[in-house]
Protein backbone atom coordinates (compact mmCIF):
# COMPACT_ATOMS: atom_id res chain seq x y z
CA UNK A 1 0.00 0.00 0.00
CA UNK A 2 2.82 2.35 0.78
CA UNK A 3 4.58 1.50 -2.53
CA UNK A 4 1.50 2.24 -4.41
CA UNK A 5 1.00 5.45 -2.43
CA UNK A 6 4.36 7.25 -3.60
CA UNK A 7 3.84 5.43 -7.25
CA UNK A 8 1.10 7.95 -6.85
CA UNK A 9 2.84 10.51 -5.99
CA UNK A 10 5.60 10.72 -8.90
CA UNK A 11 2.86 10.50 -11.28
CA UNK A 12 1.21 13.28 -10.25
CA UNK A 13 4.73 15.18 -10.11
CA UNK A 14 5.69 13.54 -13.15
CA UNK A 15 2.30 15.86 -14.74
CA UNK A 16 2.84 18.89 -13.00
CA UNK A 17 6.60 18.83 -14.28
CA UNK A 18 5.64 18.43 -17.58
CA UNK A 19 2.55 21.00 -16.96
CA UNK A 20 5.08 23.90 -15.23
CA UNK A 21 7.38 23.07 -18.49
CA UNK A 22 5.16 23.91 -21.29
CA UNK A 23 3.51 27.35 -19.37
CA UNK A 24 7.79 28.73 -18.67
CA UNK A 25 9.08 27.14 -21.89
CA UNK A 26 6.27 27.51 -23.80
CA UNK A 27 6.66 31.50 -24.29
CA UNK A 28 9.74 31.54 -25.64
CA UNK A 29 8.88 28.43 -27.65
CA UNK A 30 6.29 30.49 -29.04
CA UNK A 31 8.48 33.77 -29.77
CA UNK A 32 11.05 31.57 -31.56
CA UNK A 33 7.61 30.80 -33.87
CA UNK A 34 6.99 33.68 -34.40
CA UNK A 35 9.87 35.62 -34.95
CA UNK A 36 10.04 35.72 -38.50
CA UNK A 37 5.62 36.34 -39.03
CA UNK A 38 5.68 39.42 -36.31
CA UNK A 39 9.28 41.45 -36.65
CA UNK A 40 9.83 44.59 -39.64
CA UNK A 41 13.13 45.15 -38.53
CA UNK A 42 16.22 44.52 -36.29
CA UNK A 43 14.93 46.58 -33.28
CA UNK A 44 12.11 44.36 -33.28
CA UNK A 45 13.85 40.84 -33.67
CA UNK A 46 16.69 41.96 -30.70
CA UNK A 47 13.53 43.13 -28.61
CA UNK A 48 12.33 39.38 -29.15
CA UNK A 49 15.36 37.97 -27.55
CA UNK A 50 15.61 40.33 -25.22
CA UNK A 51 12.12 39.25 -23.72
CA UNK A 52 13.30 35.58 -24.08
CA UNK A 53 17.04 35.95 -23.04
CA UNK A 54 16.71 35.90 -18.98
CA UNK A 55 14.57 32.78 -18.93
CA UNK A 56 15.02 30.54 -21.41
CA UNK A 57 17.73 28.45 -20.42
CA UNK A 58 16.32 28.66 -16.77
CA UNK A 59 12.78 27.21 -18.27
CA UNK A 60 14.56 24.74 -20.30
CA UNK A 61 15.66 23.04 -16.50
CA UNK A 62 12.25 21.72 -15.73
CA UNK A 63 12.12 19.15 -19.37
CA UNK A 64 15.30 17.65 -17.82
CA UNK A 65 13.77 17.71 -15.04
CA UNK A 66 10.92 15.71 -15.96
CA UNK A 67 12.95 13.38 -17.72
CA UNK A 68 14.76 12.52 -14.93
CA UNK A 69 12.28 11.93 -12.63
CA UNK A 70 10.95 9.82 -15.59
CA UNK A 71 14.34 7.93 -15.44
CA UNK A 72 14.76 7.56 -11.84
CA UNK A 73 10.58 7.13 -10.87
CA UNK A 74 9.42 4.81 -14.16
CA UNK A 75 12.54 3.46 -15.42
CA UNK A 76 11.09 1.16 -17.73
CA UNK A 77 9.08 3.54 -19.32
CA UNK A 78 12.34 5.52 -19.58
CA UNK A 79 13.89 2.71 -21.09
CA UNK A 80 11.10 1.97 -23.55
CA UNK A 81 10.39 5.63 -24.13
CA UNK A 82 14.57 6.32 -25.28
CA UNK A 83 14.81 2.58 -27.30
CA UNK A 84 11.29 2.43 -29.29
CA UNK A 85 11.05 6.42 -29.60
CA UNK A 86 14.92 7.08 -30.17
CA UNK A 87 14.50 8.84 -33.40
CA UNK A 88 11.57 11.48 -32.21
CA UNK A 89 13.67 11.79 -29.11
CA UNK A 90 16.69 12.71 -31.16
CA UNK A 91 15.46 15.26 -33.54
CA UNK A 92 13.31 16.82 -30.08
CA UNK A 93 16.84 17.03 -28.64
CA UNK A 94 18.67 18.46 -31.75
CA UNK A 95 16.40 21.10 -32.12
CA UNK A 96 16.58 22.19 -28.49
CA UNK A 97 20.57 22.39 -29.48
CA UNK A 98 20.45 24.20 -32.45
CA UNK A 99 17.74 26.58 -30.52
CA UNK A 100 19.80 26.95 -27.39
CA UNK A 101 23.33 27.72 -29.87
CA UNK A 102 21.13 30.19 -31.99
CA UNK A 103 20.11 32.73 -29.33
CA UNK A 104 23.82 32.70 -27.91
CA UNK A 105 25.87 32.72 -31.12
CA UNK A 106 23.42 35.34 -33.01
CA UNK A 107 25.23 38.60 -31.49
CA UNK A 108 29.05 37.29 -31.75
CA UNK A 109 28.64 38.41 -35.20
CA UNK A 110 27.60 42.35 -36.51
CA UNK A 111 26.72 41.10 -39.55
CA UNK A 112 23.25 40.83 -41.01
CA UNK A 113 23.85 37.74 -43.11
CA UNK A 114 25.14 36.17 -40.02
CA UNK A 115 22.12 37.33 -37.70
CA UNK A 116 19.29 36.09 -40.13
CA UNK A 117 20.89 32.54 -40.61
CA UNK A 118 20.94 32.40 -36.46
CA UNK A 119 17.31 33.69 -37.02
CA UNK A 120 15.93 30.99 -38.97
CA UNK A 121 18.04 28.22 -37.01
CA UNK A 122 15.86 29.86 -33.99
CA UNK A 123 12.43 30.34 -36.06
CA UNK A 124 12.73 26.27 -37.47
CA UNK A 125 13.99 24.62 -34.34
CA UNK A 126 11.56 26.25 -31.97
CA UNK A 127 8.99 25.15 -34.58
CA UNK A 128 10.25 21.74 -34.82
CA UNK A 129 10.84 20.97 -31.01
CA UNK A 130 7.30 22.19 -30.21
CA UNK A 131 5.49 19.91 -32.90
CA UNK A 132 7.78 17.10 -31.56
CA UNK A 133 6.65 17.39 -28.38
CA UNK A 134 3.05 17.90 -29.27
CA UNK A 135 2.95 14.97 -31.76
CA UNK A 136 4.80 12.77 -28.35
CA UNK A 137 1.71 13.59 -25.94
CA UNK A 138 -0.77 13.04 -28.44
CA UNK A 139 0.45 9.73 -29.26
CA UNK A 140 0.83 9.19 -25.05
CA UNK A 141 -3.27 9.60 -25.18
CA UNK A 142 -4.17 7.36 -28.27
CA UNK A 143 -1.27 4.78 -27.35
CA UNK A 144 1.74 3.50 -28.51
CA UNK A 145 2.25 -0.11 -30.62
CA UNK A 146 3.72 -1.72 -27.24
CA UNK A 147 3.87 -5.88 -26.87
CA UNK A 148 4.17 -7.70 -23.97
CA UNK A 149 7.71 -7.18 -23.61
CA UNK A 150 8.02 -3.07 -23.67
CA UNK A 151 9.54 -3.16 -27.56
CA UNK A 152 7.63 -0.33 -29.71
CA UNK A 153 6.64 -2.21 -32.87
CA UNK A 154 6.60 0.76 -35.56
CA UNK A 155 8.89 3.37 -36.63
CA UNK A 156 9.48 7.58 -36.74
CA UNK A 157 6.12 7.49 -39.19
CA UNK A 158 4.23 5.65 -37.07
CA UNK A 159 3.77 8.17 -34.98
CA UNK A 160 2.85 10.61 -37.68
CA UNK A 161 -0.66 9.62 -37.50
CA UNK A 162 -3.90 12.13 -37.93
CA UNK A 163 -4.42 12.32 -34.10
CA UNK A 164 -0.93 12.95 -33.25
CA UNK A 165 -0.61 15.51 -35.47
CA UNK A 166 -4.12 17.32 -34.54
CA UNK A 167 -2.49 17.71 -30.84
CA UNK A 168 0.48 19.02 -32.68
CA UNK A 169 -1.01 21.68 -34.32
CA UNK A 170 -2.72 22.81 -31.08
CA UNK A 171 0.56 22.38 -29.32
CA UNK A 172 2.22 25.23 -32.16
CA UNK A 173 -0.51 27.31 -32.20
CA UNK A 174 -1.63 27.62 -28.38
CA UNK A 175 2.40 27.74 -27.36
CA UNK A 176 2.35 30.83 -30.12
CA UNK A 177 -0.40 32.27 -28.59
CA UNK A 178 1.20 32.45 -25.30
CA UNK A 179 4.37 33.71 -26.82
CA UNK A 180 2.52 36.68 -28.57
CA UNK A 181 1.23 37.34 -24.99
CA UNK A 182 4.26 37.10 -23.11
CA UNK A 183 6.05 39.48 -26.09
CA UNK A 184 3.00 42.04 -26.02
CA UNK A 185 3.44 42.26 -22.60
CA UNK A 186 7.38 43.20 -22.53
CA UNK A 187 7.37 44.91 -25.45
CA UNK A 188 5.99 48.34 -26.68
CA UNK A 189 4.42 50.93 -29.23
CA UNK A 190 3.70 49.92 -32.88
CA UNK A 191 5.06 46.36 -32.11
CA UNK A 192 3.24 45.60 -28.99
CA UNK A 193 -0.68 46.65 -31.56
CA UNK A 194 0.67 44.35 -34.29
CA UNK A 195 1.60 41.44 -31.17
CA UNK A 196 -1.96 41.81 -29.60
CA UNK A 197 -3.92 41.65 -33.21
CA UNK A 198 -1.78 38.40 -33.89
CA UNK A 199 -2.39 36.89 -30.65
CA UNK A 200 -6.15 37.35 -30.90
CA UNK A 201 -5.80 35.84 -34.74
CA UNK A 202 -4.10 33.12 -33.45
CA UNK A 203 -6.64 32.49 -30.58
CA UNK A 204 -9.03 31.64 -32.94
CA UNK A 205 -6.93 28.80 -34.67
CA UNK A 206 -6.59 27.68 -30.96
CA UNK A 207 -10.33 27.65 -29.83
CA UNK A 208 -11.00 25.65 -33.08
CA UNK A 209 -8.28 22.62 -32.77
CA UNK A 210 -8.92 22.49 -28.80
CA UNK A 211 -12.48 21.49 -29.60
CA UNK A 212 -11.24 19.47 -32.12
CA UNK A 213 -8.75 17.74 -29.97
CA UNK A 214 -11.28 17.07 -27.27
CA UNK A 215 -13.82 15.44 -29.53
CA UNK A 216 -11.78 13.14 -31.01
CA UNK A 217 -10.24 12.07 -28.07
CA UNK A 218 -13.55 11.38 -26.69
CA UNK A 219 -13.93 9.62 -29.71
CA UNK A 220 -10.36 7.83 -30.40
CA UNK A 221 -8.88 7.94 -26.49
CA UNK A 222 -10.25 6.63 -23.47
CA UNK A 223 -9.02 9.48 -21.74
CA UNK A 224 -12.38 10.34 -20.81
CA UNK A 225 -13.03 7.30 -19.17
CA UNK A 226 -11.16 8.18 -15.66
CA UNK A 227 -13.65 11.44 -15.69
CA UNK A 228 -16.68 9.42 -15.37
CA UNK A 229 -15.27 7.56 -12.52
CA UNK A 230 -14.11 10.54 -10.94
CA UNK A 231 -16.12 13.77 -11.48
CA UNK A 232 -14.12 15.97 -9.64
CA UNK A 233 -11.47 15.52 -12.36
CA UNK A 234 -13.36 17.82 -14.92
CA UNK A 235 -11.87 20.83 -12.44
CA UNK A 236 -8.89 20.47 -14.98
CA UNK A 237 -10.79 21.04 -18.22
CA UNK A 238 -12.83 23.51 -16.94
CA UNK A 239 -9.63 25.42 -15.95
CA UNK A 240 -8.22 25.09 -19.77
CA UNK A 241 -11.92 26.32 -21.17
CA UNK A 242 -12.24 29.10 -18.34
CA UNK A 243 -8.23 30.13 -19.59
CA UNK A 244 -8.80 29.81 -22.99
CA UNK A 245 -11.81 32.10 -23.25
CA UNK A 246 -10.21 35.01 -20.99
CA UNK A 247 -6.86 35.10 -23.07
CA UNK A 248 -8.97 37.90 -25.75
CA UNK A 249 -10.73 39.25 -23.04
CA UNK A 250 -7.73 40.46 -21.81
CA UNK A 251 -5.92 41.28 -24.51
CA UNK A 252 -9.15 43.28 -25.85
CA UNK A 253 -8.59 45.06 -22.66
CA UNK A 254 -5.34 45.82 -22.88
CA UNK A 255 -4.20 43.78 -20.03
CA UNK A 256 -1.38 41.52 -21.73
CA UNK A 257 -0.05 40.29 -18.47
CA UNK A 258 -3.56 38.69 -17.63
CA UNK A 259 -3.96 37.47 -21.04
CA UNK A 260 -0.37 35.75 -20.78
CA UNK A 261 -1.42 33.91 -16.80
CA UNK A 262 -4.55 33.06 -18.79
CA UNK A 263 -3.01 31.60 -21.44
CA UNK A 264 -0.93 29.63 -18.98
CA UNK A 265 -3.75 28.74 -17.29
CA UNK A 266 -5.29 27.60 -20.62
CA UNK A 267 -1.94 25.22 -21.22
CA UNK A 268 -1.41 23.99 -17.66
CA UNK A 269 -5.84 22.86 -17.43
CA UNK A 270 -5.09 20.99 -20.91
CA UNK A 271 -1.82 19.24 -19.78
CA UNK A 272 -3.23 18.25 -16.51
CA UNK A 273 -6.34 17.01 -18.39
CA UNK A 274 -4.27 14.53 -20.60
CA UNK A 275 -2.30 13.24 -17.64
CA UNK A 276 -5.17 12.74 -15.42
CA UNK A 277 -6.81 10.91 -18.34
CA UNK A 278 -4.06 8.42 -18.68
CA UNK A 279 -3.53 7.66 -15.13
CA UNK A 280 -2.64 4.93 -14.11
CA UNK A 281 -0.75 4.40 -17.65
CA UNK A 282 2.53 6.64 -18.30
CA UNK A 283 2.63 4.76 -22.24
CA UNK A 284 -0.75 3.09 -22.85
CA UNK A 285 -0.30 -0.20 -25.34
CA UNK A 286 -2.36 0.34 -28.44
CA UNK A 287 -1.91 -3.19 -29.00
CA UNK A 288 -3.08 -4.61 -25.65
CA UNK A 289 -4.21 -2.17 -22.98
CA UNK A 290 -2.76 -5.37 -20.86
CA UNK A 291 0.83 -4.42 -22.29
CA UNK A 292 0.20 -0.68 -21.23
CA UNK A 293 3.30 0.66 -19.30
CA UNK A 294 1.83 2.08 -16.07
CA UNK A 295 3.39 3.54 -12.61
CA UNK A 296 2.71 0.03 -11.35
CA UNK A 297 4.55 -2.16 -13.52
CA UNK A 298 7.57 -0.08 -14.54
CA UNK A 299 8.48 2.12 -11.01
CA UNK A 300 11.55 2.25 -9.32
CA UNK A 301 11.90 0.34 -5.87
CA UNK A 302 9.80 1.72 -2.92
CA UNK A 303 12.87 3.17 -1.18
CA UNK A 304 14.04 4.64 -4.12
CA UNK A 305 10.64 6.45 -4.60
CA UNK A 306 10.68 7.17 -0.94
CA UNK A 307 14.66 9.05 -1.05
CA UNK A 308 13.51 10.90 -4.37
CA UNK A 309 10.38 12.33 -2.25
CA UNK A 310 12.42 13.66 0.07
CA UNK A 311 14.81 15.17 -2.24
CA UNK A 312 11.86 17.00 -4.04
CA UNK A 313 10.10 17.95 -0.92
CA UNK A 314 13.68 19.78 0.01
CA UNK A 315 14.52 21.16 -3.65
CA UNK A 316 11.63 21.46 -5.62
CA UNK A 317 10.35 24.68 -3.70
CA UNK A 318 13.87 25.84 -3.61
CA UNK A 319 13.81 26.20 -7.55
CA UNK A 320 10.24 27.60 -7.43
CA UNK A 321 11.35 30.44 -5.36
CA UNK A 322 14.76 31.21 -7.74
CA UNK A 323 12.17 30.91 -9.93
CA UNK A 324 9.75 33.29 -8.98
CA UNK A 325 12.68 35.91 -8.19
CA UNK A 326 13.77 35.66 -11.79
CA UNK A 327 10.71 36.12 -12.95
CA UNK A 328 10.04 39.27 -10.48
CA UNK A 329 13.29 40.85 -11.69
CA UNK A 330 13.50 40.89 -14.87
CA UNK A 331 9.54 41.60 -16.01
CA UNK A 332 9.01 44.71 -17.26
CA UNK A 333 9.23 46.77 -20.36
CA UNK A 334 12.03 46.24 -22.73
CA UNK A 335 13.46 50.24 -23.08
CA UNK A 336 15.17 51.63 -26.15
CA UNK A 337 18.49 51.98 -24.17
CA UNK A 338 18.35 47.60 -23.46
CA UNK A 339 18.11 47.34 -27.43
CA UNK A 340 21.27 49.16 -28.14
CA UNK A 341 23.50 47.85 -25.76
CA UNK A 342 26.06 45.50 -27.40
CA UNK A 343 25.85 42.32 -25.20
CA UNK A 344 22.42 42.40 -24.63
CA UNK A 345 20.57 39.24 -26.72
Amino acid sequence: MEHNVFQVIWFVLWGVLWAVYFVLDGFDLGAGILLPCVTKNEAERRAVYQAIGPFWDGNEVWLITAGGATFAAFPKTYAVMFSGLYTALFVLLFALIVRGVAIEFREKVAGEGWRRFWDFLFWISSLVATLILGVAFGNLFLGLPIDAQGIFRGSFLTLLHPYALLVGALFVVAISVHGACWLAFRVNGEFRERLLRDAKILWVFEAVLAVAVLLFSLKLTPLWGNYLKAPVLFVFPLLAVVGLILVPYFLNAGRTLAAFLSSGAAILGVTAWGVAGLFPNLFPSRLNPEWSLTIYNSSSSPLTLKIMTVVAVVFVPIVLLYTLWTYRTFSYRITREELAYGEGY
